[in-house]
């Protein structure tokens, strides 16, 4: 095979050491190999940048370890060695070749051939940005646990006003645990509904009628704070994050026009996948790489499990949240649901939808043009070819009859 790259340098990354191996491939075709350790710490990166430098690579190949790969490929994007972040996956499990000098030698060779091929790696800003964004999304985590705590607390008390209200974060049903934890009686408690919940004192009050001990006033009103608090950092990393869109305003703007994507929904997906997206190429190979996509297992002509592989999670998770609130709009994703949660389920329909969200963001954000609904009907579609099926099925067990014409 011939070399597309003369000078390459594979790095096998650690927490607190890396192996380096440089290839060069001299004028009369021979390959001098050097290959040096150095450590964790920054004046250690320093000085691996500099020793690349004066072997003048043209290329790093680095496995995705973790995430120790990172300060090691911000400091080569600073010394401008480009570098690329491989699928450990696609470079593991060679036989005799498990030391760390034989990886760095080995992805080094991989390079060299163009065997491998560089991840996505977002620029700096959006990588900064992950960092807060992915934060937000964990403090979203422990909120909704914290309030299903409250929602225990409370029953384990003999409390159901989680039965009663719809929504127990409320503004009406705050006021109510805020009554608990001041020891109101369930009378007083009732008079607190607001709106719709005014009709309702009766059920109210024998839903706020339990055995609140002063244990259970303790955690109640730690979990109340604990929520609270939880809130206003998120309130805070929200504007944030918002304040941040500003240079990716105009795809910002256009993600919002897709259903089920909100503000905060467009901001976290772009800090995920950018706002240019020519390094995926298609829209088939966006949806495979955030792993949305069926999986391809195909062997002696026999299809295999189509389970789709592990993949960014976050992007999978945010796309997933948004499929859920896309399937409740009047929109051709509510449709599509519609059409297949009967024959696949509700967790099947949901990564098809997300799918489909996935695809669509990519034609958005590719073409610069709002989204447009097709206002095509996949229920409808899905009632047509499986009515046949139907009625044959129907008519075989008795259960057919035809309606009776409408009178004139």
């Amino acid at each position: 095979m011939e070399a597309l790259h003369k000078r390459v340098a594979g790095i096998d990354v650690h927490r607190m050491k890396h192996v380096v191996t440089v290839l060069t491939e001299n004028e009369d075709g021979t390959i001098t190999k050097h290959t040096r350790e150095f450590g964790g710490f920054k004046r250690d990166m320093k000085e691996l940048v500099a020793w690349l430098l004066a072997f003048k690579v043209e290329l790093a190949i680095l496995e995705s370890t973790g995430i120790y790969w990172k300060s090691v490929f911000a400091h080569l994007e600073a010394g401008g060695i480009a570098a690329w972040v491989v699928n450990a996956h696609h470079v593991k499990h060679v036989p005799g070749r498990k030391t760390d000098i034989a990886d760095a030698e080995w992805l080094a060779q991989l390079g060299r051939f163009g065997l491998v091929r560089g991840s996505f790696i977002p620029p700096k800003d959006l990588r900064e940005l992950r960092l807060v964004s992915r934060y937000r999304k964990k403090l979203a985590g422990v909120l909704a646990g914290e309030k299903n705590r409250m929602h225990k607390l409370l029953d384990d008390a003999g409390i159901r006003l989680g039965g009663v209200v719809s929504d127990i974060n409320g503004v009406s049903a705050q006021r109510m645990i805020e009554g608990l934890i001041a020891g109101q009686s369930p009378e007083e408690l009732a008079t607190l509904g607001l709106g719709s919940l005014k009709g309702k004192r009766e059920i109210l009050e024998a839903s706020l009628d339990g055995d609140l001990s002063a244990r259970h006033r303790l955690l109640l009103e730690s979990l109340r704070n604990h929520v609270r608090y939880l809130e206003a950092e998120l309130a805070k990393l929200d504007a944030y994050l918002l304040a941040a869109m500003e240079p990716y305003a105009w795809a910002h703007q256009l993600l919002q026009t897709i259903p089920g994507i909100d503000e905060i929904a467009a901001a976290m997906i772009l800090i995920e996948i950018g706002d240019d997206l020519s390094r995926f190429g298609s829209a088939d190979r966006l949806a495979s790489w955030a792993a949305l996509c069926p999986g391809n297992n195909e062997s002696a002509g026999k299809r295999k499990s189509g389970k789709t592989r592990k993949g960014n999670t976050i992007v999978r998770y945010l796309l997933c949240e948004a499929a859920n609130a896309a399937r409740r709009t009047r929109s051709v994703f509510a449709s599509e649901y519609n059409g297949l949660v009967i024959r696949r389920g509700h967790k099947k329909a949901i990564v098809a939808l997300a799918h489909k969200l996935i695809r669509t963001i990519f034609f958005v954000l590719t073409r610069r043009l709002p989204y447009r609904d097709s206002g095509f009907d996949y229920e409808a579609a899905s009632v047509a070819k499986n009515a046949p099926r139907w009625i044959k099925a129907l008519k075989k067990f008795g259960l057919w009859h035809k309606a009776a014409p409408a009178a004139a």
